[in-house]
């Protein structure tokens, strides 16, 4: 019997979702959604301070690929809330690789999404600016009112600017 298929939704405050595959924590990603155009280095993203409260696009489409080490993290523990992806490698070839991306999400409760368009979602936030957002793991493609019930959730998701950012 084939494996049950997963579903992740992103969806913005405006209303734009994005489907695709799970990756990481199954647990509910709010937050402010940005990108990042580094090449390499999605741990030290993922672990720097200057994400807390953000969900972070990576827009170069290859991430995971060469996996996590504690040596390579910026912090003790990642701040952003949430990674999107265009595709995760599921198995780093690195030598000294200690985990997959994947695994490392999962330990640290970070949900994120793989499989969309993220060079659509840069552009869409290099439009509108960063966008509260929320970013759930569902057994079932989200219907057009389950995306609708998304979107309320991100328009009362506390924008940045309101929170406090301690660290």
């Amino acid at each position: 019997m084939p494996a049950e298929k997963l579903y992740a939704a992103l969806v913005l405050e405006d209303g734009r979702a994005f489907v695709g595959a799970p990756l990481g924590s199954d647990v509910v990603g709010e937050g402010e959604v940005v990108f990042n155009t580094a090449m390499t280095g999605y741990q030290e993203v993922l672990t720097d301070p200057s994400y807390a409260g953000q969900m972070v696009c990576m827009t170069y489409p290859l991430q995971g690929n060469y996996g996590v080490r504690e040596a390579d993290a910026e912090s003790a523990r990642p701040w952003a809330r949430a990674l999107v992806v265009r595709w995760a490698c599921p198995s780093p070839s690195h030598h000294s690789s200690e985990a997959s991306l994947d695994e490392y999400l999962r330990l640290w409760k970070v949900p994120a999404i793989t499989d969309i368009d993220t060079r659509a979602l840069t552009r869409h936030i290099r439009t509108h600016g960063a966008l509260r957002a929320v970013l759930v793991h569902e057994t079932a493609a989200p219907s057009s009112a389950r995306l609708a019930e998304l979107t309320a959730a991100a328009k009362r998701v506390t924008p940045l600017a309101e929170q406090g950012r301690t660290l």
